[in-house]
């Protein structure tokens, strides 16, 4: 026996807790942004950080989408091929470890290195949660636009009768 549509619930992310989300990713986008842009020697150093943070950024959100598409393939049954798995986590690994490099190689001080750090994966963080959010959102809006579809199809088919 199926449940009543009308028992559905559909759970959704809080308007609060959505503003937190988007907040604290644009504060760390400005604090690696802030960073970035005052950050004392070479040039080339400057552009090694800021694509560093790009693929680690870039990384973290195609992680997030892997992950999150393998726990609804083993609910399924189907899954990614092995391959995607290892160039996922090892794209993933691979910016991390070259932007922490880059970082751990810079002849700045030690104070500079930490708040690029910190907020390197504050960003890191906050990207996650992100895409978990924005994740959320859309599983939630397909769940109530089926939702919707069924209630309009039971109402027409009652029409009819």
């Amino acid at each position: 026996m199926q449940p009543s549509s009308a028992n559905v619930l559909i759970q959704r992310d809080t308007r609060a807790w959505q503003v937190q989300v988007w907040i604290s990713f644009g504060l760390a986008v400005f604090l690696c942004a802030t960073g970035l842009a005052w950050l004392p020697g070479q040039a080339l150093d400057r552009a090694f950080m800021v694509m560093g943070y790009m693929f680690c950024l870039s990384a973290a959100f195609v992680l997030a989408k892997f992950v999150r598409d393998s726990q609804r393939g083993a609910i399924a049954g189907a899954g990614d091929a092995p391959m995607w798995k290892l160039v996922v986590w090892g794209g993933f690994f691979a910016a991390m470890g070259l932007t922490g490099w880059g970082l751990l190689r810079m002849e700045i001080s030690e104070t500079y290195k930490a708040f690029l750090g910190v907020s390197w994966l504050f960003l890191i963080s906050s990207a996650f949660t992100l895409a978990k959010t924005l994740r959320d959102r859309h599983e939630a809006d397909l769940a109530e636009a089926r939702l919707q579809g069924r209630r309009a199809a039971r109402a027409e088919a009652g029409d009819e009768q």
